[in-house]
This record gives structure tokens, C-alpha cells and sequence, in this order.
């Protein structure tokens, strides 16, 4: 297991360090659910939970709750869906008048709400997911959408260049997430665990940390990874170069909410499948899309988000055996609770 610690030292360090403290202390937690810090949640979350609640309290039936992790829409199929209005098309059809979206910062987040019965739909990374199911909540895999999702290690600038030169350095991740799964892979297979430190830090606060010496490097998203390249950042390594470190993003569902739809998952990955096609027919107007949504320059995105890791089927094969190797994983290090299967937790249509 690795050493969770906050190095100290400097006034700016000491700066982060009590930023982080709170991070640090429910970094179990956070694993689990999330852990509340400041402005982790959105305002837009919190006000399109407390709609959706609103909502769900006259007709949980008609509406459908959805969650993602991101920026300010969805991206990928389902986001594309969105766009393009084929979602609310064809789940008007089966009778959902209304369907509302929260965005959240990061999957365990995401979670809690997930626990707390304010939504039906989430969509996140495999490791939250994973976690929240070995606790032996009801929720159930109704897809993978994307699948080799790259996870990058990026160090500051004047700062290691190798995995043997971060012995002794601060590594920060988003805890929680599948960087942070591809992180504790990658520092068990170096062999270099019980040499680093590792602290909880937000992605939005990775470029800064970096800028001023806070940490020695970042396991960052797939996104994030290339944009901090771009601006000189050292890449140290990328789970693309590791067999089985490179994460597949996810959609479940709780079974509450398919017990009283049972018709759903076939209905709902249809939509899926249809935008996944649409999305690769109209590449670069998706590619626009997704800039303008992340914020990102255009070929960032295509660096990070190529669409041969777009699934067009529920559960493709490469993607089951990447996700059979994080639970593997996670349940080795204790971070899930419990080993389950892949087949009893993935939706069988009917």
C-alpha cells in the first residue's frame, strides 16, 4: 500500500498543505462516496439534484435522472446523444417527459449521489463504479463506452524525468479515479510504492500545483494529460505503455429505477449505439463539439478521445478485459470491498 502524506516545507507548500488537509483526512472516504471540499460540487450539481429530487418526488417513473463527470455537458456518445437530440427523441417514445442531467468533478461524488437515490443514470469512470458495486450497492452495468482510456503521468518543469527519480517526491492524483488506479499500478510495478508519497489533489488544481513546485509530478486524465504537454510539462509515462492501466468509462444504472423500467437498458444502449455511429460518421463536427465543451484546443481532443475507443456495443470484449483487470486490481489493494462478477453485475437485456 503507498504512504498518503503532504510534504511540507515552503510557505507555498505550506499553502498546500492545508488546502489538502482536509483531502487527506477522508481520502478513504472519498474512495467510497466523495468527500466534500469547498467547491468539489458544482453549484450547477447541486441545483440540477435538487431539481431533479423535485421532480422525481411527483413522477419517478416519467423522469429520468441522469449524472456524468465532466465539464459542462456530456461528452462522448451519450453527450452526443444529448446534442443531437436523439436521446430525448427516443426516450420520449418510451415515455420520459422529462430528463434532467447534474454534472460532477469526479466519480466518487457522482457516487453519493448514486447512494442517496438522486439519480437513476450515471456516468463514470470504471474504478468509482467498481468501488461503489463491491460495496454491495445495487447498481448494474448497462455499458462501456469507451474503453483504453489513457491515463498520463506528468511531472513539473526542472523536476524528475524518470519513475526511479520520483523515490522520495510527492505525487498527486484525483483519488478515486481511474488515474489514480493507473498510479497504484504503475508504482507496484516499478516497484518504487513504499518510495513516494501520494496526496489527493482535483484536476483543476493540477496545473498550478505543478507551476509551483507543490508536487514533484500528476497522474492525470486523458484529456488533461496532453494539454499540459503542450505547455511543457514532462510526460513521465502514460498508461498506454502498460498492459491493462488504461481505463474504460462506464454507464450504470440503480436497480431501483430499472426494477420499475425493466425495458430500458436494451431501449437506452440502442440510443447509445445509434450516437456512438453518428458521433464517428460526423467526426469532426463531434471533435468540435467536444472542444467546446472541455475547453480544450481541438487537437488535444483528438489526441486524448480517438474514436477507435468509441464502443458501438454494449460490452465490448476489450473493454470487459480491461475492467475484469481493474476489479481484479482494486480488490488486491483493498480498495474495493469485495470481488464480485462482471456477468451478474452487467444488465442482461431483455
Amino acid at each position: 500500500m503507498l504512504a498518503i502524506a503532504v510534504g511540507t516545507g515552503s510557505t507555498s507548500k505550506n499553502k498546500f498543505t492545508s488546502r489538502l488537509s482536509t483531502s487527506v483526512a477522508c481520502v478513504l472516504l472519498l474512495l467510497i462516496t466523495g468527500c466534500s471540499q469547498g467547491e468539489t460540487k458544482s453549484a450547477q450539481s447541486i441545483e440540477a439534484i435538487n431539481a431533479n429530487s423535485a421532480v422525481a418526488a411527483s413522477n419517478n417513473i416519467s423522469t429520468l435522472r441522469i449524472g456524468y463527470v465532466g465539464s459542462s455537458e456530456p461528452t462522448g456518445p451519450l453527450g452526443w446523444a444529448k446534442k443531437k437530440g436523439i436521446l430525448e427523441r427516443e426516450l420520449q417514445k418510451l415515455g420520459f417527459k422529462n430528463i434532467t442531467f447534474a454534472r460532477f468533478p469526479n466519480g466518487p461524488d457522482l457516487n453519493e449521489a448514486l447512494v442517496a437515490g438522486q439519480l437513476d443514470i450515471g456516468s463514470l469512470g470504471d474504478t468509482p463504479a467498481i468501488v461503489l458495486r463491491a460495496r454491495g450497492q445495487e447498481t448494474r452495468l448497462l455499458r462501456i463506452t469507451q474503453f483504453n482510456t489513457t491515463a498520463w503521468l506528468v511531472a513539473k518543469k526542472n523536476g524528475p524525468r524518470s519513475l526511479a527519480e520520483l523515490k522520495g517526491q510527492t505525487i498527486a492524483t484525483q483519488k478515486g479515479s481511474y488515474m489514480h488506479r493507473y498510479l497504484l499500478g504503475l508504482l507496484a510495478e516499478a516497484k518504487i510504492a513504499k518510495d513516494v508519497k501520494v496526496v489527493h489533489l482535483m484536476t483543476t488544481e493540477a496545473k498550478g500545483a505543478l507551476e509551483r513546485g507543490d508536487v514533484a509530478a500528476y497522474a492525470t486524465s486523458s484529456d488533461l494529460g496532453p494539454f499540459l504537454k503542450s505547455q511543457g510539462f514532462p510526460v513521465i509515462d502514460s498508461s498506454a505503455n502498460h498492459k491493462g492501466l488504461s481505463a474504460t468509462s462506464l454507464v450504470v444504472a440503480t436497480e431501483s429505477f430499472l426494477a420499475k423500467q425493466p425495458n430500458f437498458p436494451q431501449k437506452f444502449n440502442a440510443i447509445l449505439t445509434e450516437a456512438a455511429k453518428d458521433l464517428k460518421a460526423n467526426s469532426e463536427e463531434y471533435y468540435q463539439y467536444h472542444a467546446q465543451t472541455t475547453k480544450y484546443p481541438i487537437n488535444i481532443i483528438k489526441v486524448s478521445f480517438p474514436l477507435k475507443q468509441v464502443s458501438e456495443e454494449p460490452l465490448p470484449a476489450e473493454g470487459v478485459e480491461l475492467l475484469e483487470g481493474t476489479k481484479k486490481f482494486l480488490v488486491s489493494q483493498g480498495l474495493a470491498k469485495s470481488d464480485f462478477k462482471l456477468a451478474d453485475w452487467a444488465v442482461k437485456e431483455k
